[in-house]
């Protein structure tokens, strides 16, 4: 698979896309809807057609600046390949999600969402940590935009704020590479950020701590963790639809890969004796993120809150140090993005039509758009949980694994559980069952545009649900370079 020919296709498609719209005004949407089915068509090929067994399925190094010992290093394994799979197939998503949403500078609209995606797909596959950070900063600039242009009554808050907790966080990161990137040549003479290299680097205990620990808050930042979460109900809510499914399918996860691959890759001593903090960290995102959700009138704001609570049982089962934990927050990262993406495609389309977010101003909507409840119906309970769906084997496995290390843990994140049966209940209660409010005029429902994207996602679900394997067959190579299965 060639890595850079992916990114490169996606930055010039986003760049056809902003001029396209000289020629005709629904150009752009169809020059990225195009884009991103061949992206997916491209990846998951690559995936498929792959021999059984493979552990790599792209490595291209290209010299960039030899000096300083920084280099195109791109790496594509089993973890990075799933992830850029979901990118591909949520970019499809985001754009039919936000078909006519927006009205105004639709090419450039196209332009930051195609470049957002390029810049994901290099921070699932960047081995030069030089190179990781470059691309980090990529896609966080135009989801700034995507933000603070097309946003919502308060958008320019809303993208401030996601600006300077995602800057501030990365600026950390960044003195955690230099100050890695020196310590290493302090012992071994040699100038290198990559991060093969750098997985063997002779550094003392008390600092590969306080750099592991550099790494892991800018990273749980992004997933985004408790205390470091208060960007994202408010991002989420002010962002466009297309914004808000990049955001909860797509860019929580580059948080959980680098936890997984660089703060536990790189410093796996120093994330052992932190653990049971970080599982802490990640129970109470668990609780805080279902009682607020619980206690949110917003459509939006809930299930960004929800998004909190998913996001804990990663580090719950990353910190677990153990397979079972592991698998659980590979396949929730996967089941997050499709059930979460879904509902917030939702929630844009029901403000789309009815001009609020507020659930105490839609009531009986099931009566009025039959098909957009029975997918809510299926991806709340995908949500909370539901046995034989994707999100049920993540957050299993994820206590399974948490369980075997630390019980009281375990216990305090399996009542989060009934939490999220709680809120997405609620949910359904407050906006789709009840009287039909009399103010709520006879709606539009769903037409095949959005039907057919939406039975993709239950496919996905279902299929994870009912047959995880091959999602955790691919995780198995990466657990034993970490050290988890030997």
């Amino acid at each position: 698979m060639n890595v850079i020919a992916l990114i490169s296709f996606l930055l010039a498609a986003g760049v056809l896309a902003w001029v396209s719209e000289r020629m005709h005004r629904n150009a752009p949407r169809w020059v990225s809807l195009v884009a991103f089915v061949v992206a997916t068509i491209w990846t998951g090929l690559e995936w498929v057609g792959a021999p059984a067994g493979t552990e790599e399925y792209a490595r291209q190094f290209v010299s960039w600046i030899p000096r300083f010992g920084i280099n195109v290093h791109l790496v594509v394994d089993g973890l990075s390949m799933m992830l850029l799979v979901l990118t591909a197939f949520l970019g499809v998503i985001a754009v039919v999600s936000s078909w006519n949403e927006t009205e105004h500078s639709q090419g450039f609209f196209q332009f930051n969402i195609l470049w957002v995606m390029a810049g994901v797909v290099g921070v699932f596959s960047a081995y030069d940590l030089f190179l990781f950070f470059f691309f980090w900063e990529v896609m966080l600039i135009p989801m700034y935009f995507l933000i603070a242009i097309w946003g919502h009554e308060k958008k320019a808050y809303a993208a401030m704020k996601f600006f300077l907790f995602t800057q501030i966080s990365g600026l950390l990161m960044l003195l955690a590479i230099l100050a890695l990137v020196y310590a290493n040549y302090a012992s071994s003479g040699v100038i290198t950020f990559d991060y093969e290299q750098l997985l063997g680097a002779n550094i003392d205990s008390t600092i590969s701590f306080w750099l592991m620990l550099g790494f892991f808050v800018a990273f749980i930042t992004k997933l985004p963790s408790f205390p470091v979460h208060t960007w994202l109900p408010d991002a989420h809510t002010q962002a466009p639809t297309a914004g808000s499914v990049i955001l909860a399918g797509i860019l929580l996860k580059t948080g959980g890969y680098g936890v997984i691959r660089f703060a536990v890759g790189l410093f796996p001593d120093a994330s052992r004796d932190f653990a049971t903090w970080a599982m802490l960290l990640g129970m109470i995102s668990i609780l805080y993120g279902g009682y607020m959700a619980y206690s949110q009138t917003d459509f939006k704001r809930l299930v960004a809150y929800s998004s909190i609570a998913h996001m804990g049982f990663i580090l719950l089962g990353v910190y677990a140090f153990n397979e079972a934990g592991m698998q659980g927050a590979i396949v929730t990262m996967i089941a997050h993005g499709f059930s979460t993406a879904a509902l917030f495609m939702m929630a844009g389309a029901i403000q789309q039509r009815l001009h609020t977010r507020e659930m105490s101003n839609m009531g009986g909507l099931w009566i009025r758009a039959p098909r957009m409840g029975v997918m809510t119906l299926f991806f709340v309970v995908a949500s909370v949980g539901m046995p034989g769906l994707g999100n049920f084997v993540g957050e299993f496995l994820a206590l399974l694994g948490a369980f075997k290390v630390h019980v009281p843990i375990t216990i305090g994140a399996a009542v989060g559980i009934v939490v999220a049966a709680v809120y997405g209940l609620s949910l359904m209660q407050r906006a789709f069952q009840g009287v039909p409010n009399p103010d709520v005029s006879s709606m539009e429902d769903f037409g095949i545009r959005e039907m057919s994207v939406m039975v993709l996602m239950m496919v996905g679900l279902i299929f994870i649900g009912i047959y995880p394997q091959p999602v955790l067959d691919m995780s198995v190579p990466l657990l034993e370079q970490l050290g988890v299965i030997e």
